[in-house]
Formats: structure tokens, sequence, C-alpha cells
């Protein structure tokens, strides 16, 4: 591996043919270039799914209620099926090893004036796990706290277009809004990830919207995120669960869709993983022919060396060179264009990947990259196979008599 004389020989070999160098390398390159490139763009498709259903809780359970479409159990149909926070406290207790976080909300449209400015905005009573749930961030103070639910205090916490609608100046915490005309101190002000109509919500504590509706124990939706640790199906099976014991708890048929209403996220959870593995096998399997292909393109160009050798080899061992040294000598050489080459390849790889960046956001593809365990592993099955491509008919060939291998045109 360190004989000056055998690498000396290598560079002047790889010298005086140029293009049988330059087409070894090319098939590396391009076999690693198409491979970074294409699993970048794969990867850069799951970010952006994965972006899809991270605006809120991925592992979100939202339940609802309406009208009954169906007469059960004494009742008529078309009634009204309402949520409280005894049903809230009901459903979080079904298996409370399998809930995150949870929240009730009672929602209401409502009049929010500040100064000169007003405007009709979606205020939301809820409890401080609502922050997780929304996944919000806070850009200024706080968010609500378990003293201003069991208090009762007139706190809120308001979206960015909020405070960008009402309070053009200054800091908004400590100011005054008029909610519905009871006044409310700003706390905090959140940023949403889902966007301008998120942020122009206002949350307040449910304890004390309640109140303002003539104390009334309304919940509009409960809203549990389930422990990560539940697989999709475990989360599927677990959402229904809830279902059907809240359906029985409010006196709606088993087979009423309207009455009670879950949206289980881990059913979209489900759908998007089977479409990813799908993705990932197809990108995979691409990848791999890729890099199949330029295993066949080292192999077949080096056979093609090795044959137009045959007279330099039969020259090597008519002066008394050994077998084993003229295979080292050109499976040596071949490892060589293949690690160098394969270095392009790479670097011209993650350069595209660079220059790309989020250039094709707009094609579902979103911050394409490769991790470098993935591309050092197809480095080495590259190099691995340009030693072997390069073994093999150098073994042959160093099989051939002398005398066979001068003769040969």
């Amino acid at each position: 591996m360190f004989d000056l004389d055998r690498w000396q020989e290598i560079f002047s070999s790889i010298r005086s043919n140029v293009l049988r160098t330059v087409l070894s390398g090319f098939t590396v390159a391009l076999g690693l270039f198409i491979f970074i490139v294409l699993f970048g763009i794969g990867t850069g498709l799951q970010n952006a799914f994965t972006e899809g259903f991270a605006r809120d809780a991925q592992n979100l359970i939202s339940i609802f209620t309406g009208k009954t479409t169906l007469a059960y159990n004494g009742l008529q149909s078309d009634r009204q099926v309402v949520m409280n926070n005894s049903d809230y406290d009901f459903l979080v207790g079904v298996d409370k090893e399998k809930v995150g976080n949870a929240t009730p909300r009672y929602t209401a449209s409502l009049l929010v004036k500040y100064g000169k400015e007003s405007g009709n905005y979606q205020v939301n009573g809820a409890d401080a796990e609502e922050k997780y749930i929304e996944n919000r961030t806070m850009i200024e103070g706080r968010y609500l706290g378990p003293m201003d639910l069991e208090r009762k205090q007139n706190v809120a916490v308001i979206g960015r277009m909020v405070q960008r609608d009402l309070i053009k100046n200054g800091s908004p915490i400590g100011k005054d809004l008029d909610i519905n005309g009871t006044m409310f101190k700003v706390i905090g002000v959140f940023s949403d990830d889902g966007g301008d109509r998120d942020e122009r919500h206002i949350t307040v504590p449910i304890t004390a919207l309640q109140q303002m509706k003539k104390g009334s124990d309304t919940v509009s939706t409960v809203y549990i995120a389930y422990n990560e640790k539940l697989n999709p199906q475990e989360a599927i099976k677990y959402g229904d669960e809830l279902k059907d014991k809240l359906k029985a708890r409010k006196s709606v048929a088993p087979d009423d869709e309207n009455g009670v209403r879950v949206w289980n996220n881990a059913q979209n959870m489900n759908d998007t993983f089977t479409f990813m593995a799908v993705l990932t096998a197809i990108v995979g399997f691409i990848g791999m022919g890729t890099l199949l292909a330029g295993i066949i393109g080292i192999s077949n160009i080096m056979v093609y060396i090795v044959k137009e050798r045959t007279k330099e080899i039969g020259v090597r061992k008519a002066i008394g060179a050994k077998p084993r040294s003229i295979v080292a000598l050109i499976v040596q050489e071949s490892v060589v264009i293949t690690v160098v080459s394969g270095f392009v390849g790479v670097g011209l790889g993650v350069l595209a990947l660079h220059l790309i960046g989020d250039g094709l956001e707009e094609y579902f593809i979103k911050s394409p990259s490769v991790g470098w365990g993935t591309i050092f592993t197809a480095f080495i099955a590259l190099v691995f196979s340009g030693l072997i491509a390069g073994f093999v008919p150098a073994y042959r060939a160093s099989r051939i008599k002398p005398i066979e291998a001068l003769r040969t045109e």
C-alpha cells in the first residue's frame, strides 16, 4: 500500500490514460451524485409532509358535539348535544395514562375594543395546556397559568395579528381590552404556525369566559393530545373508545355520526406513515438502482481496462513480476480512482442540495438533505465495488501466461 514505486506507476498510468481514467471516475461520481440528490429530494418531501401536520399537536384528538340524527333511548332525534365541564373531566379520566396534554375550550365570537379600535374576534376560553395543543410560541409576556383559572381572572393572551389590529403602539402587556363589555388585561402575545387566521384569536381562562356567559359550564370542544408512546393504531382505538363512551354518557345512538364527532389526527398520521413508507421505498429503490448501475459501470470499464493492458501485464510477468503484485497494482489504481471520483460525486451532490435549498418548496419539497451516515454507506459501497471490479479481471489476467498475453491484440 505504501510502495512508492507502485504509487508512481499508478500516477504514470493515470496521466498516460486520461480518457480511460475520466470514464472510470465519471461513472462513480455520477452514481453518487444522483443517489445523494434523489435521497435529498425524498427527505425534502418527508419534511414538507411532517411540517404540514405540525401546525397543531400531531397527536391531537378533537371532540365535538352536534344535533342527533337518530332517536335513541327514549329521546327524539334533532336534539342538540352539549358538553360541559364534567364531560371534559370524564373524557380525560377514561384512561389517564394515554393522555399527554388536554384542554376544554369554550368558543365565542365577541366584539373586542381598545381605544378607538374595535373588531370581532374569536375568543377562546381554555386552560394553560392550550399553548401546547396549539403549538403556540410566546412573543411577549406569558400564557395562562393555573391561578388564572382558579381565580377566574380577567386576563387575556392575544395573537400577533390582534396586537397589530388593535394595539398599534408600544407593548400590549398590561393594556386593558374591552371584550363584550368586560375588561381583560393583556398578559401575553403569541404567534401560531397556523398563520394570520389563528393569530387573530384571543385566549382567556375558560372559567372567566363561562362566568361571563351567565355562569354557564358549557364546553364547545375537548382537545386531548394522546401520549406519544401510542402508535397510530392504538391512538385510533383510543379515539374510538372516547367517542363510544361519550355517546353512551350523552344518550346518543352508537351509529349516529353527528351527535358526537371525533377528529383523530392519528388516522391522518397513519395514512401519512404509509405514504412515507412507500415514498421511502421508491426513493430507496431508485437510489439503490443508481448505485447498482454505477457498480456495473465500474465493472465493465475495469474489464475493458484490464483487457487493454493485457500486453502490459504480459511484459511485467516476462520480466519477473509476480501475479500478486500485478493484481495489487490494478486494484490499487481502481480504488484510487473510485475514492477520488467518489469525493467529487459527494461534493457535487451536497452542493446541489445546498443550492436547491427551499427553492422547490412550491413543489412540496422542503429543505432537501441527506445524512452523512447514508452518504458514507453509499461511498463505502462504491469503493468496495470498485475494489471487487478491479480485482476480478486483474486476477484473471494475472493467471495468463506471458507468451499468451504478449500475443493478445
